[in-house]
């Protein structure tokens, strides 16, 4: 029997996902804001570019930390009371630095501490997510608020400076993104059930709860290698980071850069529709092969074409990323819904800690090379490791028609992803 996938209105038909993916999108938006307002507004006092790259790495670094130690409570607490706490502790934070005239250490102190909850909350979204979207409705559903997520930042990122620019104030966008977590609060509060963890779910209650998801994924090969191979991530998102040096190599000017940071967005904004109607089979069988592609149309740039083969290739790449949601997907339907928020508080902070290190690597081998070069390495380690991390933790060899072993365990139950 061929398999059967969800359609779009069936995902969006249920109440519960629409309020997770709207309160995630609006607030998505309002992170953006807060980002060119943090930016603006620390180099307006300091002149400093340094400061300032510091203060917007302040809005992602602290989660590599705090993942760990925080994402387990998504494993004890209701799920919908973890992110709307996180969410209210979020905005009042917001406020508070939306406060004109707030000395900078105090300002930097409160960038540290409203983005250190963040995976608790993200921990908590992502495993409720299967809960309210069982079967083959939890992939569209992964598709459609990574879609919605790219073209959210493009969005917050434009609009942030268009509100900042009109009104003279990054306050004003500061205090914006402050009303979007008290609005993604109120959604969640009213609008799905409490989602408490499964007790009955192993790790529940084994010693050293914190640390029990980096125990679970790193003792389980297939599991290890699929969180690796989204970290792989770290290795093609370098063009964002390289496109104003990019943009100057092939003479493109200043204006090309925008395009050319937007273009992989778009891109994976284009592919996470596409896997959205792949099924079980399909996705474990293009995971891998996707991951090495998405560096092939970065290596072929590596001469510095025109801008508009590049922003095609780029874009290409993004497109092919998409693989990301595949490997997610499987992540997820593979732990047990007791164990969920703190493996994936893990892979994610690992993708992040990916991030920031595959960003610094190009950074400072664009310093010794063209961009285009940089870019060409980073992707080329990406597809390599792609290939190497496939073959180790033998992605995608289950046989067909055999499900995952979680699964099969968990069969009996109405909920087969929890």
């Amino acid at each position: 029997m061929p398999e059967r996938t969800a359609r779009f209105r069936d995902v969006l038909a249920v109440g519960e996902f629409r309020v997770l993916w709207i309160a995630q999108v609006q607030s998505r938006i309002g992170d953006q804001f807060a980002r060119v307002a943090l930016a603006l507004l620390v180099f307006d006092r300091t002149s400093s570019a340094a400061l300032t790259a510091l203060v917007y790495a302040m809005t992602l670094l602290p989660p590599l930390l705090t993942a760990p130690l925080l994402a387990g409570l998504a494993d004890r607490y209701s799920r919908r009371a973890v992110m709307v706490t996180v969410d209210v502790a979020r905005a009042a934070l917001m406020a508070l630095m939306a406060i004109p005239s707030l000395p900078l250490p105090i300002l930097a102190a409160l960038v540290f501490a409203v983005t250190c909850p963040q995976p608790l909350f993200s921990a908590a979204r992502t495993a409720t997510t299967p809960r309210v979207l069982p079967d083959e409705r939890f992939p569209v559903g992964v598709s459609i608020m990574t879609a919605t997520d790219g073209i959210a930042q493009i969005a917050g990122f434009t609009l942030g400076g268009v509100v900042i620019g009109a009104s003279g104030s990054p306050h004003l966008a500061l205090a914006i993104n402050a009303v979007t977590f008290a609005a993604s609060a109120a959604m969640l509060r009213w609008g799905i059930r409490a989602h408490r963890p499964r007790p009955e779910d192993p790790g529940r209650t084994a010693g050293g709860f914190a640390l029990a998801g980096i125990r679970y994924v790193t003792g389980d090969r297939r599991l290890f290698g699929l969180a690796a191979v989204v970290w792989l991530f770290g290795c093609y998102v370098v063009p964002e980071a390289l496109a104003a040096p990019y943009a100057a190599q092939i003479g493109a000017g200043e204006a090309a850069v925008g395009s050319l940071m937007a273009a992989d967005v778009i891109g994976g904004a284009v592919g996470a529709v596409i896997v959205a109607r792949f099924g079980a089979v399909l996705r474990r069988r293009l995971t891998v092969p996707l991951a090495v592609a998405s560096g092939l149309p970065l290596i072929a740039t590596v001469t510095g074409p025109g801008l508009p083969v590049t922003l095609a290739m780029w874009a290409l790449s993004g497109l092919l990323a998409s693989y990301v949601v595949l490997a997610q997907v499987e992540f997820t339907q593979l732990v047990p819904d007791g164990m969920r928020a703190r493996a994936i508080g893990f892979a994610a902070a690992g993708l992040q800690t990916a991030q920031g290190l595959g960003i610094a690597a190009a950074g400072g081998l664009a310093e010794l090379v063209p961009a285009s070069a940089a870019i060409g390495v980073c992707a080329a380690a990406g597809s390599i490791g792609a290939l190497v991390i496939g073959a180790v933790c033998r992605i995608g060899r289950a046989a067909d028609g055999e499900p995952p072993s979680s699964v099969v365990e968990m069969s009996g139950r109405r909920d087969r992803h929890a």
